[in-house]
């Protein structure tokens, strides 16, 4: 057991202690499957924001859910908690955090490469920032979404829900095939 993490409830002894308490938990968090696509962790989907340590030695994880009305979050917030009671990192709590509001853009790079191996259509990047003015543009077309099984641009969309309202299913016209894809927001 590391020096001064054996006491729950107890802060760390250290800055030292404290950052090696909050790695282990960035390290646990990392292995913590989304409910609704599991080959991607709530890492890796960009949900958790932050973990830190407060005043009390509870470590504190903010997690922003990708919609605010997600049926998800509570699974997500117990999944965390339960995943460090299990690595014995002391008393946890999950902390909702809205603002900013979650966009695609903070889906990594291993997220993406693992959503199109899952099977489902990564988003673009979004250019979202808080203080962009918002510009209602008519778009005669919308931009091609790839088919993460053969990578052909000739897709079509068939619904904009999926299994779930932050995806939409389309039909690759290439293979055939159909896939979700993540919504850009």
């Amino acid at each position: 057991m590391t020096p001064g993490l054996g006491r729950p409830g107890a802060p760390a002894s250290s800055a030292s202690e404290t950052a090696e308490r909050i790695q282990q938990a960035w390290t646990v968090l990392q292995q913590v499957p989304d409910p609704e696509v599991p080959a991607i962790s709530v890492c890796e989907l960009g949900i958790v924001r932050a973990v830190q340590e407060a005043t009390d030695g509870t470590l504190e994880v903010v997690l922003t859910p990708t919609y605010s009305g997600c049926p998800a979050t509570e699974v997500i917030e117990r999944s965390v908690l339960d995943a460090l009671a299990a690595a014995q990192l002391g008393p946890a709590r999950a902390l909702t955090r809205r603002h900013p509001a979650w966009t695609t853009d903070w889906i990594s790079d291993e997220g993406r490469r693992k959503l199109r191996e899952y099977g489902i259509a990564p988003p673009g990047c979004t250019t979202a920032a808080d203080t962009a003015p918002i510009r209602i543009v008519r778009r005669q077309r919308e931009p091609a979404v790839p088919c993460p099984r053969c990578d052909s641009a000739q897709t079509e969309r068939l619904s904009a829900f999926g299994s779930t309202a932050c995806k939409a299913l389309y039909r690759c016209l290439a293979c055939r095939e159909p896939f979700e894809h993540f919504k850009p927001i």
